[in-house]
């Protein structure tokens, strides 16, 4: 059996970060609001640190909470890494142009 690609390595990685966050509040398959804020302070600890705006992690869970239950799910999770990613390129891409 050949070895997982770096992609393939990429999404089990993401797969495994949003597990184990999710559960510890009762259901595994989402990310609650204070399991959302232990996420993003431990793994997006950089980010939130340089935000001045205490609320805008709150905006942020329910901006990703398409469903409006007061959770994330993995494709809601999916959305703010996407979106991330999104940014971070565009970032070097305006650094990398003379």
């Amino acid at each position: 059996m050949a070895s997982p690609t770096e992609t393939e390595r990429c999404i089990e990685s993401l797969i495994a970060v949003f597990q184990k966050y999710a559960g510890k509040d009762g259901n595994a398959s989402t990310l609650s609001k204070r399991e959302f804020l232990t996420f993003m302070n431990t793994e997006l600890a950089a980010f939130t640190k340089n935000q001045r705006d205490p609320g805008v992690i709150d905006r942020m869970m329910k901006k990703l909470d398409l469903n409006s239950d007061g959770q994330l799910d993995f494709q809601e999770f999916l959305n703010l890494i996407g979106g991330l990613a999104t940014a971070c390129h565009d970032s070097f891409l305006k650094k990398a142009r003379p």
